[in-house]
């Protein structure tokens, strides 16, 4: 495969990212001097259901980040921004792992301006946010229960970032999600008041 044709299915995968928020940050001072601390947290707790994302909430299956772990270089940014780069996978920055509570992130951030600045904000408190970009794999939607619960149940992960407050993206791609989940149920698509009004915000 051509590097053009990768490049051009990394964009398309990052168009199709969803965001989400999860716990607040933590600072380890490292044992060497000088060192700037690593910035830790959870990037998704499993089993336990977000907030009202608008006509669903969602929660995280466990191990539902197994397989991303081994394929993908995951980065760590500031507020998803891709320029503002804090940490790699690849490069031992950015250390991913999971354990019985959820996907645990650590950073180590780069003694720079940027990284000295970032860690400046959390020892303050201004910066508490830890949120992913991700991609649904593979999901199941229960419309039994009130709201809708969707489960993610493989998730392909680009990058957790750290964030001032908690703001979610357009829940399009979550609607799209649905309606395959329906018709591969073939149950009848009926696109209620909700979908309605959240796809007419975007």
């Amino acid at each position: 495969m051509s590097k053009e044709i990768l490049k051009s299915k990394e964009a398309q995968d990052l168009e199709t990212r969803e965001i989400r928020v999860s716990s607040k940050i933590e600072l380890r001072e490292q044992d060497e001097e000088g060192k700037l601390p690593t910035l830790s947290g959870y990037a998704a707790v499993f089993d336990k259901r977000s907030e009202d994302l608008g006509w669903f909430v969602e929660q995280f299956q466990k191990g539902a980040f197994t397989e991303t772990l081994k394929k993908n270089d995951v980065r760590a940014l500031a507020f998803h921004d891709p320029s503002r780069v804090l940490g790699r996978q690849s490069a031992g920055t950015l250390r991913l792992s999971e354990d019985s509570r959820g996907l645990k992130v650590e950073i180590d951030p780069p003694d720079t301006q940027e990284g000295r600045d970032i860690v400046k904000l959390v020892k303050r408190g201004d910066l508490d946010g830890m949120s992913i970009g991700f991609k649904a794999v593979k999901d199941s939607w229960d419309e039994s229960e009130e709201p809708v619960l969707r489960t993610v149940i493989e998730a392909q992960l680009f990058e957790v970032s750290l964030i001032t407050w908690p703001a979610y993206t357009d829940t399009e791609v979550a609607v799209r999600s649905l309606d395959q989940a329906r018709k591969e149920a073939s149950v009848p698509l009926e696109v209620n008041e909700a979908i309605v009004e959240v796809l007419s915000l975007g």
